[in-house]
């Protein structure tokens, strides 16, 4: 990739328009200390040509006002992270302000960042984002947000960096989708922030860190490839009903007498009874991340014997008994690891390992949340990101978050693509497909030689399109 492709015309600084209602400081929860070790989250949008009247100046201008906007509803982002005397890390709402990036890659196009399906990522798009391999620690000197704005040839990415110890993915696309908001012309947010810290993961623990701050739980260095998948609703909905019907076999020794039946899954019991809030049905995203599982287990060719694990994250904020606000800004999410042995994935079919990742998520309730909590305050931790033992695959972001609704006054984005934070060997994000109705587009990033076993998988490969 030619270091010309991209070039910085101009940097600055943005701060909030007025100040609204919030305290002062803002207690880092359960949820977010964790997250000092990874990478800020780098996620952004790529959108046609402005309309004329819009020109560079006048572009740049526009988003800056819209930004100054936007940070007035989010006050905590233009602050800075702040480690008090007995050891709590807090945001400090102190309108320090956010680094606007205005960049121009002239010779970059569309065409060009949207290659033909089954191509890997280009690596173009690590360039329009800031602060690369920048832990969220360093909030406590360094901007909680960046945004990077890259002309290209026939149109433009905005993208954002943002600390991950501050915000999750819901918080991060609550603060995207107002700030396309502003920019196409709405005067007040439709979506207001909760920055209460009354909840079950706010504590008193104290995360203890060495001198200087924490070090990346991965190393970053290995070979990747990158690659988008595209599901299609008929393809997704296929994928979930093989995983919700077990064949029945009719007859004796395996013999089906020409009729198969398919069995659907039972509730989860425990002692006897139904478990409350249990669903039957494994979900269309469950029964895709199964059917990624196994066949990214398979082209890693480990042994039998070895034990193998998806990482799911989930969002708490519907899964307490006293719901936390839909719009708490913040991290209130929890990681769910499923674990089996390679030979129990493979020689299983779909509906086994399907209904594995499903029972796990319908178990993570109000007491398993709390549980979680509780095991972190005994042991304050950081995250374990990464793939240690070579086996493990991690799922994050959600084709429920409302990447395409991010329309900043002359259409919706063309795709939504990150940049290279957080990326190793297993990790994996979703997204919703750009024409949306059930439509899923995973971002995979696999060692070079298990990206090409995925693509000669057809039980994977069948579904993409």
């Amino acid at each position: 990739m030619p270091s010309s492709s991209v070039f910085v015309v101009s940097r600055s600084t943005i701060y909030p328009e007025h100040h609204e209602s919030v305290n002062n400081s803002l207690r880092l929860s359960v949820s977010d200390l964790p997250m000092l070790s990874c990478q800020y989250i780098q996620k952004g949008v790529l959108l046609t040509q402005p309309p004329t009247e819009l020109t560079s100046t006048h572009l740049i201008s526009h988003l800056k006002i819209s930004l100054s906007k936007t940070l007035s509803h989010f006050p905590p982002l233009a602050g800075r992270l702040i480690t008090n005397s007995d050891g709590h890390v807090y945001i400090l709402c102190n309108d320090a302000g956010v680094d606007f990036v205005h960049a121009k890659a002239p010779h970059l196009t569309i065409a060009t960042l949207i290659p033909p399906n089954y191509s890997d990522l280009p690596l173009y798009f690590r360039k329009f984002f800031q602060f690369e391999s920048t832990l969220s620690y360093a909030g406590h000197y360094k901007p909680l947000m960046v945004i990077q704005v890259t002309e290209l040839n026939d149109g433009v990415f905005i993208g954002c960096t943002m600390n991950h110890a501050v915000v999750d993915g819901t918080s991060f696309w609550n603060f995207f989708n107002t700030f396309a908001e502003f920019s196409k012309g709405e005067k007040k947010i439709t979506r207001q922030p909760f920055f209460g810290r009354n909840t079950v993961f706010d504590s008193p623990a104290v995360l203890q860190f060495p001198e200087g701050g924490p070090s990346a739980t991965f190393s970053g260095d290995e070979p990747i490839r990158e690659k988008i998948f595209h599901f299609s609703r008929e393809a997704i909905l296929k994928l979930k009903f093989r995983a919700n019907n077990k064949m029945a076999v009719n007859g004796q020794n395996g013999k089906t007498n020409g009729k198969i039946t398919p069995v659907n899954n039972e509730p989860a019991l425990q002692n006897g009874a139904a478990v409350k809030g249990t669903a039957s049905e494994i979900s269309s995203f469950q029964s895709l991340s199964a059917q990624l599982w196994r066949s990214v287990t398979r082209a890693r060719k480990l042994d039998g014997s070895k034990t193998t694990t998806f990482r799911m994250a989930v969002n708490c904020r519907h899964r307490l008994e006293q719901k936390m606000e839909p719009l708490y800004f913040g991290n209130a999410i929890q990681s769910i690891p499923t674990v089996a042995s390679v030979n129990e994935l493979l020689t299983n079919d779909l509906n086994w390992s399907a209904n594995l990742l499903h029972q796990n998520v319908v178990a993570h309730d109000d007491a398993t949340v709390r549980r979680g909590v509780k095991d972190w305050e005994s042991n304050p931790r950081l995250f374990p990101l990464g793939n240690f033992d070579g086996a493990m695959i991690t799922m994050g972001s959600s084709p429920r978050f409302p990447m395409y609704d991010n329309d900043f006054g002359w259409g919706r984005p063309l795709a939504v693509r990150s940049g290279m934070a957080n990326k190793f060997d297993g990790k994996i994000s979703a997204f919703p497909g750009r024409e949306g109705n059930g439509t899923v587009d995973l971002e995979v990033v696999l060692a070079p030689e298990t990206m090409a076993g995925l693509e000669e998988d057809m039980e994977f490969m069948q579904y993409v399109s």
